[in-house]
């Protein structure tokens, strides 16, 4: 669905949010809640608005639903393996799996990175690595090695984990310097840089911080979880991301997200990339083809 920001913005911003309005028919209540409207003002709302354009045409077309092709949606999801038992068999066929559906990238850990990036040399799709991971705890010198030392073996995006502990008391320049460190080694390289903010662990004021700390450190994409803590993405989670970062950055939703009804609620809620470990039944669910063969589904 593109469009060019010199033309019609206006008016297509407004047709756009009366199509959501009235496809949310009795839920906009519900919704609306998100940003404390009524749903007799939604479609005038700007923070609404803002949150159906601010990614651009192709969420656009996701937030819509209807109109998204599978391909559409395969653009939105980091095809993830971080177990610790993963093999270099495994390895390979996220790869080929995410060669095949063109997901916007392979999520794996730094030892897999130079292997992934062989396996998907020509295909056009990025390896992600995360830094950091899981606890966050690493020194910040030792994370901004670990981002550099990534990038020098092919990843394209880290997901660097935060120092959830300096936050939890209170020390936000430890946070910010923290998360700076990784984001100007990623940047000096041209890499996409996300944040990982572990929701589960925090209150919604340290969620509002954490989130200060990653936009006013630069970084590129803010994102709720590790997955190996005791909660994932929720969709409040990913409203409140999106209401503190605004336009400037990507929210990622990570952890918990087990099927299609899952990964439209996440977009519907601010999420502009999503990491999961199911991607291919989102995906396939995505062409209408559930319960058929990945080989079967024709791109």
């Amino acid at each position: 669905m593109p469009f060019s920001r010199n033309g019609d913005f206006e008016q297509l911003v407004e047709q756009i949010t009366d199509v959501i309005y009235s496809r949310l028919n009795g839920h906009g209540d519900d919704q609306a809640k998100m940003c404390g409207c009524t749903s007799e003002c939604f479609h005038r709302c700007p923070e609404r608005m803002h949150r159906v354009v601010d990614a651009g045409a192709a969420r656009i077309g996701l937030v819509l639903g209807q109109t998204a092709s599978a391909r559409d949606w395969a653009s939105l999801i980091d095809h993830t393996l971080l177990k610790p038992d993963a093999s270099e068999t495994e390895i390979k066929r996220l790869c080929e799996e995410a060669a095949q559906y063109r997901f916007a990238s392979v999520c794996v850990n730094p030892t897999w990175v130079r292997a992934s990036a062989c396996h998907l040399q020509g295909s056009g799709v990025p390896v992600c690595t995360v830094i950091g991971f899981p606890l966050g705890a690493t020194l910040s010198d030792v994370k901004a090695y670990e981002a550099r030392r990534a990038i020098m073996d092919g990843a394209r995006e880290v997901d660097m984990v935060i120092n959830i502990g300096a936050l939890k008391s209170g020390d936000d320049c430890l946070v910010e310097h923290d998360i700076k460190s990784v984001v100007e080694v990623a940047h000096e390289y041209g890499v996409t840089c996300k944040v990982i903010i572990e929701t589960a662990l925090l209150t919604d004021d340290e969620k509002v911080r954490a989130c200060q700390a990653a936009k006013n450190a630069g970084a590129d994409f803010v994102k709720t979880s590790t997955g190996f803590s005791k909660g994932g993405a929720t969709v409040a989670d990913i409203a409140l991301m999106r209401r503190v970062v605004g336009s400037q950055l990507g929210v990622k939703a990570s952890g918990g997200v087990k099927s299609m009804a899952d990964a439209r609620a996440m977009v519907e809620a601010g999420a502009t990339r999503i990491g999961a470990s199911v991607v291919v039944k989102i995906a396939q669910e995505a062409a209408g083809a559930k319960g058929r063969s990945p080989a079967a589904l024709a791109y």
